[in-house]
């Protein structure tokens, strides 16, 4: 079994997508209006719209509702990656800090109230 992406349903898609581009750097592929994916070397964010909730199951997902998920990106240097975003980011919540267990975070959330953490490994390769 292979891990291979996390989905998140907004009714934006335009907006969302556009946001992941910019703080990510990553160009979206679009399958259709309703679906695109960001392709990382070791994951993938997909964004789907409120449209495409029907095929699994009616009302089986809702958007900008998640408050138990957090989308986690490692970065080189979390500080750089801070700084190229400041005035950008409308919800910092906690700016770059080190962690109790080293790692060096950056908190924010996107535009559908999602937790986005953006992180430096105390120790680089892991």
């Amino acid at each position: 079994m292979d891990f291979v992406s996390i989905r998140v349903i907004t009714g934006d898609i335009t907006r969302l997508v556009g946001f992941y581009e910019r703080v990510t750097g990553a160009r979206a592929h679009w399958s259709t209006e309703d679906f695109a994916e960001l392709r990382t070397a070791s994951a993938t964010l997909a964004i789907g719209s409120t449209r495409t909730v029907p095929l699994f199951a009616p009302g089986s997902s809702h958007p900008a509702d998640n408050r138990s998920v957090i989308l986690e990106f490692r970065v080189d240097d979390v500080d750089e990656v801070y700084r190229n975003l400041t005035g950008f980011l409308e919800d910092v919540v906690k700016e770059p800090t080190t962690m109790p267990w080293g790692n060096r975070s950056l908190l924010f959330r996107d535009p559908d109230g999602n937790l986005v953490n953006f992180f430096t490994p105390a120790v680089q390769g892991r």
